[in-house]
C-alpha cells in the first residue's frame, strides 16, 4: 500500500512541475510571438530588433536558470545567453562570423552540458552499438554537407575566414548532436536535431546554394525557437530524472 502511494504522490508531483514549468514558460511563448508579429523581411537592422529577436531566447535562459541554479550557467543557460549574442549578431549582415562564433560557444556549452552527471543514462550494452552508429551516421552527415558547401563558400566575401571557419561549426554542431544522442532524453536530441535541421536551412540561403525563399527567414526561425525550448526543457527534465534517479537507487 505505501508502494502505491508513494507511486501515485510521485505521479502528482510530476504532473505538479510539468504544470509549472508550462507557465514559467509562457513568457517565452508570448515574446516567440511578438518576434513573429512584429518581424518583416526587409525591416532595417536596429537595436530594437535585435532585443526582440533576442528575447525568447534570453527568457528561456531565465526559465533553466531558476530551475537549475547557477551550476547551469557553464551548460545550457550559458548556451542560451550565447545563442542570443548570436541573434543580435545576425540582425547585421556584416556581423555574420560573430554570430557564427557566439553560436559556436553556445553548441560547445550545449555539449559540456550534455556530458555532464545531471543527464542520467542507461549505459547497456544492447543499445550501445545503436548509440555508436547514430555517431557515425551525424559525423558522416556533418562531412558530406561540409564538402557540398565547400565550392559555394569559396565564391563568398571573407572566404578565407568562412572556409575553415564553416567547417569547425559543422563539427561543433555535429558534437553536440551525438552528445545529445548520448543523453537518450527525447527533448534533448530533438532539440539538437532540429537546431541541426535549421543552420542547415539557413546555410542553404545564406551562401546561394538555393534562391532565398518568400517564407525561408520564417522557417529558420520557427524551427530555431522551437530547437531551444526542446533543449531548454529538456535540461530542466534532466535534472528532474537525475532526482528520480537517485530516489530509485536509495531504495
Amino acid at each position: 500500500m505505501d508502494i502505491l502511494e508513494t507511486d501515485a504522490y510521485d505521479r502528482r508531483q510530476r504532473r505538479n512541475m510539468s504544470c509549472a514549468l508550462f507557465f514559467s514558460l509562457l513568457p517565452f511563448f508570448l515574446s516567440t510571438v511578438v518576434y513573429f508579429y512584429l518581424w518583416t523581411p526587409d525591416s532595417t537592422p536596429s537595436i530594437m530588433s535585435a532585443g526582440v529577436k533576442s528575447a525568447p531566447t534570453l527568457l528561456l535562459a531565465a526559465v533553466v536558470l531558476s530551475w537549475n541554479g547557477g551550476h547551469s550557467v557553464l551548460g545550457v543557460v550559458g548556451g542560451l545567453i550565447f545563442s542570443a549574442v548570436g541573434d543580435c549578431c545576425l540582425i547585421w549582415p556584416e556581423l555574420f562570423l560573430h554570430g557564427m562564433g557566439a553560436f559556436a560557444v553556445a553548441h560547445l556549452l550545449y555539449s559540456l552540458s550534455f556530458l555532464s552527471s545531471r543527464y542520467v543514462s542507461d549505459s547497456s550494452s544492447s543499445s550501445s552499438s545503436w548509440i555508436r552508429l547514430l555517431y557515425l551516421i551525424l559525423v558522416i552527415l556533418g562531412v558530406c554537407f561540409y564538402i557540398f558547401l565547400y565550392p559555394y563558400l569559396q565564391k563568398v566575401p571573407n572566404s578565407d575566414l568562412l572556409v575553415p571557419g564553416v567547417g569547425i561549426y559543422i563539427g561543433l554542431i555535429s558534437l553536440m548532436g551525438a552528445l545529445a544522442i548520448r543523453t537518450r532524453h527525447v527533448a534533448t536530441l530533438l532539440g539538437s536535431l532540429i537546431f541541426m535541421v535549421s543552420d542547415l536551412f539557413l546555410a542553404l540561403q545564406v551562401f546561394k546554394v538555393i534562391e532565398n525563399m518568400q517564407n525561408g527567414n520564417a522557417v529558420v526561425m520557427v524551427t530555431y525557437y522551437l530547437a531551444q525550448l526542446l533543449i531548454a526543457v529538456g535540461d530542466v527534465k534532466a535534472v528532474e530524472d537525475k532526482d528520480n534517479f537517485s530516489k530509485w537507487k536509495r531504495s
